[in-house]
């Protein structure tokens, strides 16, 4: 299941396209269209700076901008970073203890394609693209 950070991660960096001309745009503008609260926005946008999507300016006229044009941003790019890892069983994360049954595993093939289709799926996807579809609407309960 993909956290609120993850979701909420997706609306920002959508807003920030949608909003590209405004130049930067400040965190409470983002909360006050997003209604997202500014203090978990502020957590959020300090992900997304670490990861270089986004790029922050202080003072006046300061805000946040996109770091690199939004159909350069990966939708997968951005779960990742937000989430840590979309793998749907530990055995599968890169810094895991190899499992000793793997090489027996009945449900490891299971696992393995799910983890494909997942991140396949995923990959399909820019910021660009969720903005072109963007119509100010739900992003399924967050």
């Amino acid at each position: 299941m993909i956290s609120t950070r993850g979701r909420y991660a997706l609306r920002i960096l959508i807003d920030l396209t949608e909003n590209r001309d405004s130049g930067y745009i400040t965190l409470r503008e983002i909360a006050d269209r997003q209604e997202i609260s500014e203090k978990y926005l502020e957590s959020i946008v300090k992900l997304l700076v670490q990861g270089k999507l986004v790029e922050g300016l202080r003072g006046k006229g300061g805000g946040y901008r996109l770091a690199r044009p939004a159909e350069a941003i990966g939708v997968l790019e951005v779960l990742q970073l937000t989430e840590g890892t979309l793998v749907p069983v530990a055995c599968l994360k890169e810094s895991s203890i190899p499992c000793q049954r793997a090489e027996s595993c009945p449900t490891l093939p299971l696992w393995n394609g799910l983890n494909t289709v997942v991140s396949d799926y995923l990959s399909g996807f820019t910021v660009r693209d969720l903005a072109a579809k963007s119509s100010g609407g739900c992003d399924c309960a967050g």
